[in-house]
């Protein structure tokens, strides 16, 4: 849902601030007041076009920014494009500047116009007089006619899947017959040079300890016999006054108990001393200062660093990257049998997918029948008279498989007798875009909600002067049909009938301003007061009369 809506010297706007509500939101206001300014700003924020030529006169851009509610695609969209999700709100924001550039800001952080058109079907649609901001594309089509039918597409969906990833796998193994054999000799080269270094896990480190002590056979001696000296052999060593120091704490201890305690910790220190001085002996006698040794040590260390400047930084690193060219190598020799099992693969699930396809594109058609006879019927209760019909066409070559099935969806639609059908998109007015539009909504809406489908995350639907063209009766069914809409998603409308206003959940008045010699326009929430005052206005013209405000309350009162 739209929660705000904002713009600062945008076109005539000097700054104003829209806080929508759920339900039926309705702009209005006189002709020229710059209902359409709005509904054009919200549609810059879902992707659309940019101009200077909306900076306002004087000022050196033009900013606007909405917050929505988030929803859990959009939460994804954001991550995929490496944005942060702010709590439960997605923040747009755009700047328009006077050279023509601009710059894209969700969730106050830098994005591009390209994650604005991304996040839009997730977030509103926009019929807006000039065009479909949201393009109505045959995606957008098929889309809407799969919920009207509460059509699945998982089973299409996981052939699909199944096909294409068996299909790749062929495709990657079949890829540049060349090049994989010049990779063939040259795994098959890494291989042998790594097996003839007969590596063993961290040898390296092993050998580098082993190079030190070689390196230091001297010094490691004499350090390990001094200190053995120090503490075992010397006429002053650690164990000579050790054993004296024992001998005058017995005595001690003779006389007072508290000392025997005493005794044992010195005789335990006499222990470890001993071990100790045992092991330096030891450690000095194992030394062996061949040279012949540290020179084999030294070549091996050589044949292992040329190795990880090749393959790895450690020796596990090597060992892995050999075991990956075996395995390469494997396959490779496996080839002709691989190529078999995957083409069978191929065939298997390109049958599946046929059959899933097929069975979607059935059932498909017989919705399309159903949709259109009944959005035909929606749209001609609003003052047209058309011809209205869906073309599902199944396109069976695989370039145009996809996990939605091979179908091409397109709404075609006549809007005056004798003419031809033509898709939707090529109808003339963006008033009859917006009263299609709406048609459709509402026949695939009440749809769902006699067969209690579970409904998507609402999304906000934007109609810009719906009314172009229509009044009295037609007019009332577009203010029912917009209220019956709008009790399962948010609708913005800009209005210029009573009619239809008359409905309204939350009333915006907008009006055009004179202060300090420039022209403002402003937005005003209504009470129910100003509502229907305004409404009045709009039955009434300038003057309003007691006689329009009571029929004003009379339409408002029957909305209920």
């Amino acid at each position: 849902m739209l929660i705000e809506l904002r713009a600062e010297n945008y076109a005539v706007i000097d700054h104003a601030i829209a806080v929508f509500g759920p339900g039926l939101n309705l702009l209005t206001g006189e002709t020229g007041a710059g209902k359409s300014i709005l509904v054009d700003a919200l549609a810059l924020l879902m992707g659309g076009k940019s101009s200077a030529e909306v900076i306002r006169h004087g000022a050196d851009r033009a900013v606007v920014s909405c917050v929505f509610e988030a929803t859990a695609g959009a939460e994804a969209i954001l991550e995929e494009n490496g944005i942060d999700v702010e709590g439960t709100e997605v923040i747009l924001r755009r700047e328009i500047l006077t050279s023509g550039k601009g710059r894209v800001f969700v969730n106050n952080q830098p994005a591009t116009v390209a994650v604005l058109k991304q996040l839009a079907p997730e977030l509103a649609l926009v019929h807006a007089q000039t065009e479909t901001l949201v393009s109505f594309d045959q995606g957008q089509q098929r889309h809407l006619l799969d919920r009207f039918a509460g059509i699945s597409l998982e089973a299409v969906n996981e052939a699909y899947t199944k096909w294409k990833q068996a299909s790749d796998k062929l495709a990657d193994l079949l890829e540049g017959e060349q090049d994989r054999l010049r990779m063939v000799d040259l795994w098959t080269y890494q291989s042998k040079e790594i097996d003839a270094a007969k590596l063993e896990p961290e040898e390296d480190e092993a050998l580098e300890t082993e190079k030190r002590v070689l390196a230091n056979a001297e010094k490691l001696y004499a350090a390990a016999m001094g200190a053995f000296d120090q503490l075992y052999e010397g006429g002053i060593s650690v164990e000579v006054c050790l054993r004296a120091a024992i001998k005058h704490v017995e005595e001690l201890a003779r006389y007072d108990g508290k000392f025997n305690e005493s005794v044992q910790q010195l005789k335990s220190a006499g222990a470890i001393v001993d071990d100790v001085a045992t092991s330096l002996r030891d450690y000095a006698e194992g030394i062996n200062a061949s040279p012949d040794r540290l020179a084999e040590i030294e070549d091996r260390l050589a044949i292992i660093d040329r190795l990880k400047r090749k393959y790895g930084k450690t020796v596990a690193e090597i060992l892995a990257f050999s075991e990956d060219v075996a395995r390469k190598l494997s396959e490779v020799e496996d080839r002709d049998e691989i190529l078999k099992t995957l083409r069978a693969e191929v065939d298997r699930t390109a049958a599946e997918y046929r059959k899933a396809a097929a069975a979607l594109s059935i059932e498909r058609k017989a919705a399309a029948a159903r949709l259109a006879k009944q959005a035909e019927a929606q749209i001609n209760s609003l003052a047209m008279k058309v011809r209205f019909e869906i073309e599902v066409a199944a396109n069976e070559e695989e370039q145009n498989w996809s996990a939605a099935g091979w179908d091409e969806v397109e709404y075609r639609i006549a809007t005056n007798a004798g003419e031809p059908l033509k898709p939707l998109h090529e109808i003339a007015s963006g008033g009859e875009m917006s009263r299609v539009m709406l048609a459709l909504k509402v026949a695939v809406e009440e749809t769902t909600s006699k067969n209690k489908r579970k409904t998507p995350t609402p999304r906000t639907l934007v109609f810009d002067e719906i009314d172009i063209g229509i009044g009295g009766r037609a007019a009332e069914a577009v203010g029912q049909k917009l209220k019956a809409l709008s009790r399962g998603q948010q609708i913005l409308c800009v209005t210029h009938l009573p009619q239809i206003a008359a409905f309204a959940d939350q009333h915006f008045l907008i009006d055009k301003r004179e202060s300090g010699g420039r022209t403002k326009t402003q937005i005003r929430l209504l009470d129910q007061r100003q509502s229907t005052h305004e409404v009045a206005r709009m039955l009434s013209g300038a003057t309003v009369t007691e006689t329009s405000l009571q029929h004003a309350a009379q339409m408002i009162a029957a909305s209920k």
